[in-house]
Parts: structure tokens; C-alpha cells; sequence
């Protein structure tokens, strides 16, 4: 939700208008896919990457304001939390060796971010849940100032009524969370990387279907959330994190069967539209705001529309692979939004990760045997949950192999199929075995971020640590072997 806000306060008119104007922009969405001439042009990916920061002691750093002015680039900005910050890279295309490029110029700009930030004694960390959060850093006065954070915490908090309630359970019961929070801060826990890749329209839905299936693998091998508030809890505990923290239903419409914001979704799609179709029919506005611009007039003098109320809605429901209609440039597109993987934990790991993303889609997109014509819907959410609970222990469901853990079903099956994707989208020989090297090796060590993480947690409380000693210690060494950008697969316990 990136659109300006400059209103905190709406009308019961005001949500009438807007509900007739999204309709509005379905109905042109719906002819512009219909009969406008999308170009075939190079494929266009994106990424943004979501950080905290931490001060001296390790402890989230409220002034993310002072560290965006003395950074002073356009590719950061704001979050919803004081203690973080997001960057956004500019689009580039799959082939060659770009991606190669993107680490080298993801190492700089973290360096020289880094190093400013650091001039405010400031640090910035990668990683899905900063793990010395507490309950006290979890207040109204740590949302960022701007309006549109705060339009969204009074919507939110108006239409669910009551306190935010976060309650999860480890896998050792005797780890939870359960506590209320009078704002929506818990989402500022949360830090993803978000992947962007522009497709053609009538490929929509098989990338979106194809993305939903590879969610459970991706975050078997990505998780890097296992702590929250000083609890072991899930492998990518992001997942129900986010989930609730966004959560505007009471209990009762839960019971109800309502659909949540934050949306894995319930059925495979045939078009962009359907998504879009959805967002209209389910979700009330949180944020009614209305333009003067008639999309279907657009459409008649430029030959396409903005569709802003189409847009900001959108940027109100969090599904997990996002549709987004963009109209900036020169021509329209539409793109799908990965926001499974969580930050970090390093610069390769990530760019890893969003390869073996990558590769993967392409294959399984032109393949004659639809992957998800072979496995439920309720199967690929399953995967989805029980990955992001037990990571690399998962059993997830594969058709043609059954139940398998996500390890072995990459190295039996998932690497040659992301190394013929990546070739067919025209990357380096070298960029692909200098990346997929890397998922291979996590597979064979079985190590991730979160993993690393819980055991080094355990080495140090076995040393006699209590668990907030030993989490400022994990984080200490964790944010040194970030900053070397050494894969994790690689990082050492504790002895």
C-alpha cells in the first residue's frame, strides 16, 4: 500500500463511493484484458526487501526516520514500524548475468546504508523476526508517523473492534505467545523479502498457480522466523504472525468462515481477474479513498487506465503471491507478487532463493502436465502451513512422490527443474551453479536461517545462558556472519 494518504477519518459515503468505483475499475480491468495489445516484451523481475534496526544492545532502534534522512536515496523508505526499513530495487530483466549484478550492488548499498546508519549508532538487520523484541517495544508510539500508517491502524482496528490478539503455539507447547495489543505494531515484526516478476496476461493464472504450489518448498527452505517475544515457536512464525496481526475479523465472523485479509486464498485460477474479482466480492475498504479519474474515459483517450481505487484495495489484502495492475509506465502490466520468504539472512541467500523461485516457475508454467491439476488446493495451503511450522522437517505432499521432506524432494527433483527454468529464461550457466549451489548445499547440510538459529540458541542456553542472553547472543553472531555474506549453510554453531 504505497499510495499517499492524507486522510484518517471516512464516511459511510465515502465507503458507498468507493465500492462503486472499484466496480468501476474491475469493469475496465475486465476490457482492458479483453482487447488491449500487451506487448511480449523481455521478462521484468523486482525486489523489495524489508529490515530492522537494532541499536547498540541489539534492541530495535525507533529512529528510522533519521536513518532514511541521512541515507537521503530514493530506493529506501518507511515502514510501519519505527525500527524498520524497506528498499526497493529497481526492475531488471532474468537473463544473462543480472542477477549476478544484484548482489554486487545489494553488497554496496547495504555498505553504504550501512555505514550512515551506523553514524546514528544504528545497524540494519536482515532477518524475518528480530528476536530481541518484547512486548514492551510493541506500542502505538513505535508505528511510524506518516498518515497513512496511521489511517491504516484506526481502519483496521475499527472494523475488528477489539485488541489484536496474537496467540501461537510452538511446537513444544510450553512455548507461546497469547497477549492483546491496542494497535496493529505485531505487523512490524514481520520482515519479507517480496519478489516481483512481470508475466503476460493470459499467463497469469498458470504463474499464479504454479507460485502457490512452490509456496510450501519455499519456506521449508527459507525459514528464518523461528523467535518472537522470547519464544520458540515456528520455523517461520512470520506466517501466523502476519496472519493475525492483520486480522480484522472478531472470533464470530472467524467462525463464520469469513476470508481474512491476509489470504492464502482457496481455489487454482484461470485469469488475473479472478483474484481482482475476489478482492471486490469479499473484502470491505479499509482505506475508501476516492478520485476524480473515470477509468472507462481512460481507457478511451490513452487506451488504458490507472485504476487507483482498483490498486490501493489490492494494497489492503495481503495474499501470499499478490496480483498487481500497474500502469506507471509507458504501457500497462500486470505482475505477480511473491511475499512468502522472509529477509535474510544473507544477500546470497536471498538471491538464491529468489532464483530457484524463478527457475522453478518457468518450468512447471510450460509444462504440459499442470502441476496443479495433479493436487488440491487444500493440499498446496497444507504444504504452505505445515512448511512454514517445521521448515526443513516438514512432510509435504508432491504428486508422483508423495509425502517427502522439502530437502529431498529439491535434491531429487526441484534443482534440475530450476536449472532448466533459469535457462529457458536465458541466465548464465554460471549465475545458475553459483546460486543453486547454494539451495543445494542448504538442502545437504539441512541448514536454514532458522534452524541456525535454534541451534545456536540451545548450544548457548547449554552453556548456561538464560534465553535472553543467549538471543543477544544468536543475534551477535548472526549479524556478523550477514554482514560477510557467508550462505548460511555455512555458519557454525557455537562448540
Amino acid at each position: 500500500m504505497g499510495q499517499v494518504v492524507d486522510r484518517t477519518t471516512f464516511t459511510r459515503r465515502d465507503r458507498q463511493r468507493y465500492r462503486i468505483k472499484v466496480q468501476r475499475c474491475l469493469d475496465s480491468l475486465e476490457e482492458l484484458l479483453r482487447t488491449y495489445p500487451f506487448p511480449e516484451t523481455e521478462p521484468m523481475t523486482g525486489v523489495e526487501i524489508e529490515f530492522n534496526l537494532v541499536d547498540p544492545q541489539l534492541a530495535p532502534s525507533l529512529n528510522g526516520l533519521d536513518v532514511l534522512e541521512t541515507i537521503n536515496s530514493g530506493e529506501w523508505q518507511t515502514e510501519l514500524g519505527r525500527w524498520n526499513l524497506e528498499l526497493n530495487l529497481p526492475p531488471r530483466p532474468l537473463p544473462g548475468d543480472q542477477w549476478r549484478q544484484l548482489e554486487h550492488e545489494l553488497l554496496d548499498l547495504l555498505a553504504g546504508a550501512g555505514a550512515k546508519a551506523g553514524d546514528l549508532h544504528t545497524q540494519l538487520a536482515m532477518i524475518g523476526i528480530l528476536p530481541t523484541l518484547d512486548v514492551g517495544h510493541m506500542v502505538g508510539e513505535a508505528i511510524s508517523p506518516e498518515e497513512r500508517y496511521q489511517a491504516l491502524n484506526d481502519q483496521m482496528l475499527n472494523a475488528r473492534g477489539e485488541p489484536v490478539r496474537i496467540d501461537i503455539t510452538g511446537c513444544d507447547p510450553d512455548e507461546r505467545i497469547n497477549a492483546d495489543f491496542e494497535t496493529i505494531i505485531p505487523e512490524a515484526a514481520c520482515t519479507s523479502m517480496q519478489l516481483h516478476l512481470q508475466v503476460a496476461p493470459s499467463d497469469f493464472g498458470r504463474y499464479w498457480n504454479a507460485a502457490q504450489c512452490l509456496s510450501g518448498v519455499q519456506l521449508g527452505l527459507g525459514a528464518n522466523s523461528p523467535f518472537l517475544l522470547g519464544s520458540q515457536l515456528w520455523a517461520e512464525t512470520r506466517i501466523p504472525l502476519f496472519e493475525q496481526a492483520c486480522d480484522v475479523r472478531t472470533p464470530e465472523f472467524h467462525n463464520q468462515g469469513v476470508r481474512p485479509r491476509v489470504w492464502f486464498g482457496e481455489r487454482w485460477i484461470d485469469s488475473v481477474l479472478d483474484l481482482f474479482s475476489e478482492n471486490a466480492r469479499y473484502f470491505p475498504a479499509l482505506m475508501p479513498l476516492t478520485t476524480d479519474i473515470d477509468p472507462a474515459a481512460q481507457m478511451r483517450e490513452h487506451g488504458f487506465p490507472e485504476l487507483p481505487e482498483l490498486t490501493l484495495h489490492n494494497g489492503t489484502i495481503w495474499r501470499w503471491n499478490r496480483p498487481i495492475y500497474d500502469s506507471t509506465g509507458r504501457t500497462p502490466h500486470v505482475r505477480l507478487e511473491n511475499r512468502v520468504l522472509p529477509a535474510g539472512p544473507t544477500t546470497v541467500d536471498m538471491v538464491a532463493n529468489a532464483l530457484f523461485f524463478y527457475g522453478l516457475l518457468r518450468t512447471l508454467v510450460e509444462s504440459d502436465e499442470e502441476l496443479w491439476r495433479s493436487v488440491s488446493f487444500e493440499a498446496a495451503r497444507e504444504n504452505f502451513r505445515t512448511a512454514a511450522r517445521h521448515g526443513m522437517d516438514a512432510p509435504l505432499y508432491w504428486p508422483g512422490t508423495g509425502w517427502i521432506r522439502p530437502d529431498e524432494l529439491t535434491l531429487r527433483k526441484l534443482l534440475p527443474l530450476a536449472h532448466e527454468g533459469l535457462a529457458r529464461w536465458g541466465v548464465g550457466s554460471a549465475v545458475c551453479d553459483r546460486y543453486l549451489t547454494v539451495i543445494e548445499r542448504r538442502c545437504v547440510t539441512r541448514q536454514t536461517g532458522a534452524s541456525w538459529q535454534i541451534g545456536t540458541v540451545a548450544a548457548l542456553e547449554d552453556r548456561g545462558a538464560d534465553r535472553f542472553t543467549a538471543l543477544h547472543g544468536m543475534l551477535e553472531r548472526y549479524l556478523c556472519h550477514s554482514a560477510a555474506n557467508e550462505p548460511v549453510h555455512s555458519w557454525d554453531l557455537p562448540g
